[in-house]
């Protein structure tokens, strides 16, 4: 896992150089961004609950899926499907703090899809629930926080597809 800033001044160390250019273009845009960021992480931990639950509703809630025979069915499907929901949205959040899509790749990722494929795990709808997360995100923390967070949130669902 690294943020922007490692990310930036290490390679810059390794060369020895100062940090001039893009490489500082890249530190003044994260910095400038940096309130907006804290803001929706503020705001999305403040709701995380209810953040799941409307982007179930929007998504999973009135499909065959909750339906006896589907997969968040019963109750104990529903909970680890909610569990992981939350999973993704912890670790989109914290890749938005730090800029970096990494933290996906090597937290959420690595091998996620293949492991949901052996347990019988729905890709699509796993897809789609994000994809509402990402709505029902961007309606509470506003068009500029959304758009920022659902570059981690189109992450995921780009991972899972």
């Amino acid at each position: 896992m690294q943020d922007t800033i490692t990310a930036v001044i290490n390679p810059a160390d390794e060369e020895c150089a100062y940090l001039e250019g893009s490489r500082l273009d890249t530190l003044k845009n994260y910095y400038q961004s940096g309130a907006l960021r804290v803001k929706a992480a503020t705001q999305i931990g403040a709701n995380t609950a209810s953040i799941i639950g409307d982007a179930v509703r929007k998504s999973l809630l009135y499909g065959s899926i909750t339906c006896p025979g589907g997969n968040m069915y019963p109750c104990r499907r529903y909970a680890a499907c909610l569990r992981d929901l939350t999973y993704f949205l912890r670790y989109a959040t914290y890749a938005m703090l730090a800029a970096d899509v990494s933290i996906l790749d090597e937290r959420v990722l690595n091998g996620l899809r293949e492991t949901y494929l052996s347990l019988g795990v729905p890709i699509e709808p796993t897809i789609q629930a994000v994809q509402a997360m990402k709505e029902v995100v961007t309606e509470r923390v506003g068009a500029e926080a959304g758009q920022e967070m659902g570059i981690y949130l189109d992450h995921i669902v780009a991972g899972l597809s």
